[in-house]
């Protein structure tokens, strides 16, 4: 019983390790596509202000 109860912690700690690299992995690439939409809309805003003094 010991041997099974240490198996099926030792697969579940593979198990959310793998998904904790997966979030992670997902959370990097949401920051770097939100820098990328703030930068557009900061451009955005720029640009509109810029040409409405025109």
């Amino acid at each position: 019983m010991k041997k099974f109860t240490f198996l099926t912690l030792a697969v579940f700690a593979l198990m959310s390790l793998t998904s904790c690299e997966a979030i992670g992995t997902i959370f990097k690439a949401g920051m770097w596509w939100a820098f990328f939409l703030v930068g557009a809309v900061i451009a955005l805003i720029i640009f509109l202000f810029t040409r409405g003094k025109k």
